[in-house]
């Protein structure tokens, strides 16, 4: 299998003063420039006050990354975005899905009930926000290099905002250290792409509050990111928060961080109106009243952020309200692992899979189609249909299931089973909720190499793994389906060791990385 890199780059740094300066100088750009998260409560001491900042784990090289693919993943990015604005407004194909899953997914389920309860009295707001990270792995199948879709993220989608700044180190390292090197790297000899990940995704923030006017009751309207409690990765999403106050030019919009845990103590709905604006008052100024534009969740997007009914009553007032949701609960349910599965699941006699095109019906579309589908890996149910039956087969054998990861209707890191321990931790599952999972194939990515900086200084060089995420941001009205904003929004490259089977950041496994095209 060829490799990615090869020769002479990434240079060995078997001298330890060449890695000992690489690192030192990484380390100081990281924190100057804000590439950098809170420690870890055991590692921060008696930093109650939040003063403590570490950098955020990186690669010390822009790992190579095939041209053709990453063109190709990002040209796809806003016809991606429209499938899931018309996905998240179908409700009758959502309904279905959930209720295969619901029965052994009581965090969908609940999240349905919410939608259910808000349908009953009634939406009050037309729009919906999506700021999304489609994932991909280059597959090898002989000389032919493709990319593949790990998988559509459609809550949360972190990392924007720390990975414009990867770039930028990567970028300062090209000019001033790679070249000093006994091994020398001309920057000439290098091609790293513009990332605008910070711009793109606060451009997307930025519309939806334009989008959404001004107050009928004379209140500065807002934009506010409902954060979790301890929130370590707080600088990525405040470069965001940066960017969208300076998208309001000479007027800074306003914006504001809330724990989700606090939605209730400091938000309301308008009384007596029918449009049940959503009203936030300061913690540090209760006097003050905005009306909330845009609700942006950076939380919510697993069972650990409701662990009371209180919690599902503050999302559940999000969404009967008038703010635009950044997502809607639907537009939560559509980036279940599920419906990535019924959209790259073809029929048995071949040919295009019948969810994709029932989003994609039309002739106009047929471009659209043709090159989402390309980037489909083979994704099977686990249910007692024909098709799950067989992947049944496959993940409950110890040596087929090697092929395989199993994945949950989850968003972050550390939820997937792969190969070896798939039949075991189905056999802990009752067979009536092994639909709630689904079963893909393991992309083949070609050889790479690179050297990881952990956070806490320990350096790691060997073989790597790259995954790379595309964003984009859509606004769309679920009544009419109109698009209002729709572009592709910068890229992330997240990197981990080639033994390592997860990759999130945020969870400990990869680390933050930048493209070198090859």
């Amino acid at each position: 299998m060829a490799s990615l890199t090869g020769g002479s780059y990434p240079p060995s740094l078997d001298k330890p003063h060449e890695l000992e300066r690489l690192v030192q100088t990484a380390k100081d750009w990281a924190i100057a420039n804000g590439l950098a998260v809170r420690p870890p409560p055991a590692s921060a001491g008696n930093d109650e006050e939040g003063m403590l900042a570490t950098m955020a784990p990186v690669t010390l090289f822009p790992s190579p990354f095939p041209k053709s693919c990453f063109e190709e993943a990002k040209a796809v990015q806003t016809q991606y975005n429209e499938l899931y604005a018309r996905i998240s407004r179908d409700e009758e194909f959502l309904g279905h899905l959930v209720q295969q899953v619901a029965g052994g997914d009581d965090f969908i389920d609940s999240l349905w009930k919410v939608h259910l309860r808000v349908k009953e009295e009634g939406y009050v707001q037309n729009l919906t926000l999506g700021l999304f990270r489609s994932d991909y792995m280059v597959h090898q199948d002989g000389n032919k290099l493709q990319i593949k879709q790990v998988e559509f993220n459609t809550i949360a989608s972190s990392f924007g905002g720390l990975s414009s700044r990867t770039s930028l180190l990567h970028k300062y390292l090209a000019k001033t250290e790679y070249p000093l090197l006994g091994n020398p790297i001309p920057p000439s000899s290098l091609e790293l792409p513009e990332n605008r990940s910070t711009e793109g995704l606060a451009a997307g923030l930025a519309a939806a509050f334009h989008a959404y006017g001004k107050s009928a009751y004379g209140y500065p309207t807002c934009v506010l990111f409902l954060v979790q409690d301890g929130e370590r990765n707080v600088f990525d999403q405040r470069h965001l928060e940066y960017a969208v106050q300076n998208a309001g030019g000479d007027e800074p919009i306003p914006v504001f961080r809330l724990p989700f845990s606090q939605v209730l103590a400091h938000t309301q709905l308008a009384p007596s109106s029918q449009r049940r604006e959503l009203l936030y008052r300061p913690p540090h100024n209760p006097a003050l009243a905005f009306e909330v534009a845009v609700a942006y969740l950076r939380a919510g997007y697993g069972p650990g952020d409701y662990p009371t009914s209180a919690a599902w009553d503050a999302r559940y007032q999000l969404e009967r309200s008038n703010a635009i949701t950044c997502p809607s609960v639907l537009t939560q349910l559509a980036g279940m692992k599920k419906v990535q599965q019924e959209l790259a699941t073809a029929p048995e006699s071949g040919g295009e899979p019948p969810a994709l095109r029932r989003f994609l019906p039309d002739s106009s579309d047929a471009s659209a189609l043709a090159a989402i589908h390309r980037t489909f890996t083979n994704i099977y149910p686990l249910d007692a249909s024909p098709a799950g039956l067989a992947a049944r087969a496959i993940a409950t054998d110890p040596s087929q299931c090697l092929r395989y990861v199993m994945k949950p209707q989850r968003e972050g890191g550390g939820n997937n089973v792969y190969k070896s321990a798939i039949p075991q931790r189905l056999s802990t599952i009752p067979e009536e909720h092994w639909g709630s999972y689904i079963l893909m194939e393991l992309i083949t990515p070609p050889p790479a190499t690179n050297t990881i900086l952990r956070g806490n200084g320990q350096v790691e060089q060997g073989g790597v793994i790259c995954e790379l995420g595309v964003y984009g941001t859509c606004l769309w009205d679920r009544e009419t389906g109109k698009v209002v904003h729709n572009e592709e929004g910068g890229y992330l490259l997240r990197t981990k060791g080639d033994q390592s089977e997860e990759g999130g950041v945020a969870a400990g496994y990869g680390c933050m990385d930048s493209v070198r095209l090859v």
